[in-house]
């Protein structure tokens, strides 16, 4: 055995024995708090004295074993395989301990005798007495008596430092090992170097006691790998328990005190916990932190904490947080830290912690900490036998778990059933319940629900009824919203009052109603970025920001879904995340960005349970389905239709867009009639829907296109014009890709203006996937017409770079294009004779250039006039050719 940082006390022992060895009789007391190493100090002193030549007694005294006479002096005799004879009780005093004394000291008549006693301060009287009397009789006898005690004792009668230590005696106090000692245990365990800092976590993790030091490297250190910061196993928590057990009960109590009360123990709430002084219990803290236990009132490692409740009885485990509890709440203490400890002893057996729990739960929600108000809810309803307290309390559990797991809520949801239908829960509770019913597709139970709430209601309570029927508006489309913004003008939250500036659900009624300016839009963007918080919040931001991204405002929307999404992560809001997420995903496809979108909307279908979706599952698969089907990948979109998705989804808008995205699967895999036939079905679900909502989902152009397929030229081409002929104040995209199938059904002649409005459209919306789509219908309908180099020039412009720019430096445009600049590149035009240039190019009109860029006609007529000169054109059919020759840009994202 290697002993570390024991050189001083190694001397003292050693010289001790060399005393010992001419002739005067020695006694050493090694004193040290529990294992930092006695025992070991002890054995290895006595392996090294019987290598020379010594004879070695060695004992262990134990509280357990304090009751038996003469216990220690038995396990001396018995090392040494002399037994004493059995004493008699009219002996145990006189001739046992007499004839003990004989027998060691004929053991030392022929070699040197060592006696070592390991915890002496626990020996039985007789023992000790025994000793004594050897003691005055070894003066100049070879004989060298070890004993070992703890530095500090509490207990009733410390023998060994009443009898024992008034000998004379040489003294042994052993400390913890110094950082270096910690560092040299540590580099005899390992092959591999050691960092400065790994010493030093596990020196301070351990305070220098070797037997925690040794037991986190059995925990922590595994061949062949680097050591890293110390990680407390089943070693280290069998050493912190060892340590407590061989030190006194107080030792224990308060360590348990300690581990309960967690962050709040302090010198006063652990006084109070264990019943004792303040004074005595700062005794016991200072010595466990200085045998590496603690560190103050903390505990120097969590696992240390974890061992010292694990170590407790089931009984214990309950009373002690219950006291704690009980205690906190008395000192005022903060409800949150009582709640915790009436959780962690599972009973609630006095009226003030039915009422704490509650309050505790409202604080832990507010902080983002869900988890935990979730189990202060789940304990006051188990103990709380009010049914009226229960309904609150359920519905406040409902509400913590819906944002963890919607799937999780249901088991408190059926008793709130019948409160909700026949009004005799609060308004906040039956919006709650009404959430579930909307989220699950039980329509009939939510139009009673909704009855109940539209009943005697006061007028404070009108906005949570407008705000329940804009979410049912969404899920469902059906048509409610006129009725919301009403509600909304009548109680003053229209955006009249500041309140109504505020607030979220009237901005986003405003649009869906069809109300859509740059104010408009802008106000709603306030809302998103102020964030008021309702029971509704989650799904009426989510349908804010694609309302938003319906808009032509992608990017906007994209910017605020993102940054939400960070708070969701922050606060780890599962429900809210997993439902945002497939918001960004669907902003992803608007824009264009199929990749981005098939990516997040498959990915975070795992996020919830198919169960917790509901019927909100439709949203991430349409989006996905939609975004595999545009990048070709038709065995993921196939795989995704697999799943299993629930029935009363196709009551809801959700519905209809899973239905659309399985026709464009089919019209993408040749199966045309099958596509036709699910775009029907969904016009007929749209049809008797709210009619503002009909430019959400295109279900007109999706007819179109499949009956294109089929060759149903003239009937694609009705219903391309009805989808036009629709008074959308929405976004210019759904215009947009109509115009497009409206093209393919048309003359040549008629195509190319048709996809220049498109690309124009397409342009101000950003869908970039739709935009490449339009750009090669014109580039092949150009073809068509014999106008090859304006084919080839539109197919360019589909091509380049979303970024790209115009600029009059020539080093820029060579930085842009890779090649050095010449005298005929695009510097000889200025940008606008570029912007020009590039769209009369396309096939653009004068008078659509000028409604393009913003300028007068006879202001193009003068730009083109400077083109031509400059490029040497006489006619307006040779441009698209010096246009390719002169490589001036023509990129479809230009700003213009």
């Amino acid at each position: 055995m290697r002993l570390y940082d024991r050189r001083a006390e190694t001397s003292i022992l050693a010289e001790a024995f060399d005393t010992c060895l001419k002739g005067s009789g020695q006694l050493v007391v090694i004193s040290g708090g529990p294992g930092v190493g006695k025992t070991a100090l002890l054995h290895e002193f006595t392996n090294t004295a019987a290598r020379s030549g010594a004879r070695t007694l060695l004992a262990t005294a134990s509280l357990a074993e304090r009751a038996q006479p003469m216990g220690v002096v038995r396990q001396l005799l018995d090392a040494h395989e002399a037994p004493m004879p059995p004493s008699h009780d009219s002996a145990k005093s006189i001739a046992g301990p007499a004839h003990a004394v004989r027998m060691m000291l004929e053991l030392a008549r022929d070699q040197p005798l060592v006696i070592a006693v390991d915890d002496a301060h626990l020996m039985d009287e007789e023992s000790l007495q025994t000793l004594m009397s050897l003691l005055r009789r070894i003066r100049r006898k070879r004989i060298l008596m070890l004993c070992t005690n703890w530095k500090q004792s509490g207990l009733v009668e410390p023998l060994v430092h009443a009898d024992l230590s008034r000998q004379p005696h040489r003294r042994v106090r052993l400390a913890p090992l110094s950082e270096r000692g910690v560092a040299q245990v540590i580099a005899d365990q390992t092959t591999q170097p050691v960092p400065a800092n790994i010493g030093r976590s596990y020196h301070f993790a351990t305070a220098g006691n070797p037997m925690l030091v040794h037991a986190l490297l059995d925990d922590s250190v595994h061949p062949g790998t680097e050591i890293g910061a110390p990680v407390g196993n089943v070693a280290y928590r069998q050493a912190v328990l060892a340590c407590l057990y061989q030190g006194e009960p107080s030792h224990l109590r308060v360590a348990r005190a300690v581990a309960v009360l967690g962050a709040l123990a302090s010198g006063r709430t652990t006084a109070l916990l264990v019943g004792d002084s303040p004074d005595s219990v700062q005794d016991v803290i200072d010595l466990l932190s200085s045998v590496g236990i603690l560190d103050g009132y903390r505990f120097r490692h969590p696992a240390a904490a974890t061992a010292v409740l694990s170590d407790l009885d089931s009984a214990e485990r309950s009373r002690l947080p219950h006291e704690a509890a009980r205690m906190l709440y008395l000192d005022g203490a903060a409800t949150v830290a009582v709640a915790k400890q009436l959780v962690a002893a599972d009973q609630v057996s006095e009226d003030w912690g039915l009422e704490v729990l509650p309050l505790a739960a409202d604080e832990a929600t507010a902080a983002g900490d869900l988890a935990s108000a979730a189990s202060y809810l789940e304990l006051a309803l188990r103990h709380n036998d009010n049914q009226r307290e229960r309904h609150a309390i359920s519905s406040a559990l409902v509400r913590v778990e819906w944002r963890l797991n919607p799937a999780a809520a249901e088991p408190y949801l059926e008793p709130l059933y019948r409160p909700a239908l026949d009004g005799s829960l609060e308004t906040r509770d039956t919006v709650t319940v009404l959430r579930h019913m909307l989220w699950h597709g039980d329509t009939d139970q939510a139009a009673r629900a909704l009855g109940a709430l539209r009943g005697s209601r006061p007028r404070a309570d009108l906005p949570v009824l407008a705000e329940v029927e804009l979410i049912q508006n969404w899920f469902y489309g059906a048509p409610r919203t006129n009725q919301s913004h009403r509600i909304a003008k009548a109680v003053g939250m229209d955006g009249s009052t500041a309140e109504g500036a505020n607030a979220l659900w009237t901005k986003v009624a405003l649009l869906v109603s069809g109300v859509v300016t740059d104010e408009s839009v802008e106000n709603l963007v306030e809302a998103l970025q102020a964030r008021e918080l309702s029971d509704m919040q989650l799904e009426l931001t989510a349908l804010s920001l694609l309302v938003l991204a319906q808009t032509d405002r992608t990017a906007t929307a994209a910017k605020l879904c993102e940054t939400l999404l960070h708070g969701a992560v922050q606060r780890r809001e599962s429900t809210c995340h997993a439902v945002l997420s497939s918001v960004l995903a669907r902003i992803d496809l608007l824009r264009g960005d199929l990749t981005a979108a098939s990516t997040k909307a498959s990915e975070y279908l795992d996020d919830l349970h198919p169960r917790g979706w509901g019927v909100l599952i439709g949203l991430p698969l349409s989006t996905a389905i939609l975004a595999y089907t545009g990048l070709g990948k038709h065995e993921n979109a196939a795989i995704l239709l697999k799943q299993k998705v629930p029935e009363k989804m196709f009551d809801t808008l959700f519905g209809i867009h899973y239905l659309r995205a399985k026709g464009h699967h089919y019209l993408s895999t040749d199966k045309a009639y099958a596509a036709l036939s699910d775009f029907e079905m969904c016009g007929h679900l749209m049809r008797d829907r709210e009619p503002n909502l009909q430019s959400f989902i295109p279900w007109r152009t999706d007819l179109a296109q499949a009956n294109l397929s089929i060759g149903q030229i003239r009937i694609a081409k009705e219903w391309a014009e009805k989808q036009l002929a629709l008074d959308d104040q929405f976004g210019s995209r759904s215009k947009a890709v109509a115009l497009r199938v409206l093209a393919a059904a048309s003359e040549p002649r008629q195509r190319t203006a048709l996809l220049r409005e498109s690309i124009a459209l397409l342009q101000s919306s950003g869908d970039r996937a739709q935009l490449t789509l339009a750009y090669a219908d014109l580039s092949a309908a150009y073809y068509e017409l014999g106008e090859y180099s304006r084919a080839h020039l539109v197919a360019r412009s589909a091509t380049q770079r979303p970024d790209s720019h115009w600029t009059d430096s020539p080093g820029d445009e060579a930085a842009e294009t890779g090649s050095p600049p010449t005298p005929n590149s695009a510097s000889i035009l200025t940008e606008a004779e570029s912007r020009v240039a590039a769209l009369a190019a396309l096939g653009y009109t004068n008078r659509e250039i000028s409604k393009r860029i913003h300028v007068t006609i006879s202001t193009v007529e003068q730009h083109l006039t400077h083109v031509y000169r400059k490029l040497s054109v006489t006619r307006r059919t040779e441009l698209p050719s010096k246009i390719l020759e002169h490589q001036i840009p023509t990129t479809p994202y230009s700003a213009w």
